[in-house]
Order: C-alpha cells, then sequence, then structure tokens
C-alpha cells in the first residue's frame, strides 16, 4: 500500500519529456568501510551524488539550468554481497536560471559521463576527508583497522583518487508510464524477492541472480542459512535513514513553486491536480487496486459492519474475583 500512495504521488511529479537513468556507484575498496559506517557514508554517497549533477547542470558549458531528480540508494548486487549504489531517475532538461523557460538537454545524454564520474569522486572523497578529520565516530576495524593512521588513511585517499569510478547513464525512458513502471520495481523493494528463491532445504537456499560480468547470464548460487541470512542483514539500513530522495526542482521546497513553473512552460494540464490515492482508506483503496471489498462477507457477498474492538484476554488486568495461582 505504501508503494501505491508513493507512485501516485509520483505521477503528479512528472514532466512530459525523457528521462535519464544514472547509477552513481563507489569503487569496490570503499565497500568495507561503508558497511561498517553506513549511515556516514551513504550520506556523503547522496550528498556527493546530488551536488555533482546540480552543479554541472547549472554550468552553461552543459545545460544551464536547474535540473531535478530523484535518487534511489540500493546496497545489493544479485549476488546479496555489499555493493552501494544510487538510481537517479533525471528529465531531458531544467528550468532556465531567470526561471522564465524551459532548456531541453541534448538528446543522447544530460551531461558527459567521464565529466560527472570525475566530479563524483573529487567530491566524495573529499567529504570522505572532511568526516575523517571531524568525525571520532567512525569505524575501522578487520581489514580496515589500519586507516586509523593518519599517513595510511591518506595513501588510501590517493589510490582512490587514482581509480577510475563508474557512472553509468541509460538511455532515455520512453514516456512517463515507462518511468513508473521502473519506480515501481526499484523504489520499495528488499535485497531479494520471493520469486528468486528457488529452495531452502537442509539448512541451505538456492537462489538465482544474474552475473553481469559474465554477458548478465542468469546462475543459481546455494548458501547455507547463515551465510543467507548475513548477506541479507548487510542490507537493513540505519535506523530513520531515508532510501528516496528527491532534489533540485523536484524537492519538498521547490514542488509547488518550480516544479509548477515547469508544468506551465511544458503546457502540463495536470498543474494543480491533487493526488486521489492518499485521501483513500485502506480498504478503499485495496478495492481500487484490486476490485476486492475486505468488507463483503466471503460466503454470503453481504456487507460487513465493524460493531465493537475485541481486546484479547492476556491484555486485560486481574479482576478481583479472579484466582492467581
Amino acid at each position: 500500500m505504501a508503494k501505491e500512495r508513493w507512485l501516485d504521488a509520483r505521477k503528479n511529479d512528472l514532466l512530459p519529456v525523457p528521462y535519464f537513468h544514472i547509477v552513481f556507484t563507489i569503487p569496490k575498496e570503499l565497500n568495507y568501510l561503508t558497511l561498517l559506517n553506513q549511515k556516514a557514508m551513504y550520506s556523503i554517497l547522496f550528498k556527493a551524488s546530488s551536488e555533482t549533477l546540480l552543479e554541472l547542470a547549472k554550468d552553461k558549458k552543459y545545460l544551464g539550468s536547474e535540473i531535478g531528480f530523484t535518487m534511489i540508494l540500493h546496497t545489493w548486487g544479485q549476488n546479496l554481497m555489499n555493493h552501494p549504489h544510487i538510481h537517479c531517475i533525471v528529465p531531458s532538461g531544467g528550468l532556465s536560471l531567470n526561471n522564465n523557460g524551459w532548456i531541453n538537454s541534448k538528446k543522447d545524454f544530460l551531461m558527459p559521463v567521464k565529466v560527472v564520474s570525475r566530479k563524483f569522486r573529487g567530491k566524495f572523497l573529499s567529504y570522505l576527508k572532511e568526516e575523517y578529520k571531524n568525525n571520532t565516530d567512525l569505524v575501522f576495524t578487520g581489514e580496515t583497522e589500519e586507516l586509523k593512521r593518519k599517513d595510511v588513511f591518506q595513501c588510501y585517499i590517493d589510490k582512490l583518487y587514482k581509480t577510475e569510478w563508474v557512472v553509468y547513464c541509460k538511455p532515455p525512458f520512453g514516456s512517463a508510464e515507462h518511468v513508473l513502471e521502473y519506480l515501481g520495481r526499484y523504489t520499495h523493494r528488499v535485497a531479494i524477492s520471493n520469486n528468486r528463491i528457488i529452495a531452502l532445504e537442509n539448512d541451505y537456499v538456492v537462489f538465482k541472480w544474474r552475473d553481469y560480468s559474465d554477458n548478465n547470464n542468469e546462475k543459481f548460487m546455494t548458501l547455507c542459512a547463515d551465510e543467507f541470512i548475513r548477506r541479507f542483514l548487510m542490507h537493513i539500513l540505519p535506523p530513520k535513514f531515508v532510501k528516496i530522495r528527491h532534489y533540485g526542482i523536484l524537492s519538498n521546497r521547490n514542488r509547488i513553486t518550480k516544479l509548477k513553473k515547469c508544468k506551465l512552460l511544458l503546457k502540463v494540464s495536470n498543474v494543480n491536480e491533487q493526488s486521489t490515492i492518499s485521501k483513500l482508506s485502506i480498504a478503499e483503496l485495496i478495492l481500487k487496486l484490486t476490485g476486492k471489498d475486505i468488507f463483503a462477507c466471503p460466503i454470503c457477498k453481504g456487507k460487513m459492519l465493524r460493531k465493537e474492538r475485541l481486546e484479547s484476554k492476556l491484555n486485560r488486568p486481574p479482576t478481583k474475583n479472579m484466582k492467581v495461582s
């Protein structure tokens, strides 16, 4: 239900332009440090990637406009190992810096991927060094134990500066419907879905996965139950950490003003349209999505009415006449 309400709210944010799909990934050398310091490292990942896009888009050499986008954090790969990355959905254009017009991007790309990658790398490592300098709560243990020494940490950073960071930009989505379809698959999901689990027997789990390093071939992996649970638990985010965020003209503070301006410039018909699903009760939403009325009796099809709430006897305090052994 949360997913359906969220997607319905996003419908009113869509613009009649192609959308790019950009993926920001950190090098594997950072994976273990990230696992030990999830909140700090995931926050840096969001900050570095979002600032990269916003700043480059404002540069007249590339677009010269204020863009907006939705970012979704994923922390897993197909094999359930630690693989932090951010999926980013970006309209192909933005609001001119004087707020008077809409500027379209080039048809095949938003901005040069290599430029995005280099700027992202610089920002991420700059914020990591700042965190290392100011945050005494960072955890260094196991294979990162030596990073407590400043000279070792600096060598670690220098090596990462020399590494090519992967930023992938996929071709634009075909339509707004494709954007929603994609968001529906990637937003409210966990590390592995039930349909990928093939078998669970004798304390072993068998599941399907795609090996991207081997032409995206589908394979089967067998893990003991303890290892499967360990891998799954790695992807539980810190308490209250927000994994879906909106920036630029799609941010909460700009949605009413700048996004509305973009809709007027692009002649969108639903400028003032309000979400209807958000106002529905759970019962009404289930009826709308599935056609099933949860208040209809499954036997006689008559309308069931709630008369009173029955509390569990276990929660009731003992009465004076009750014998307690």
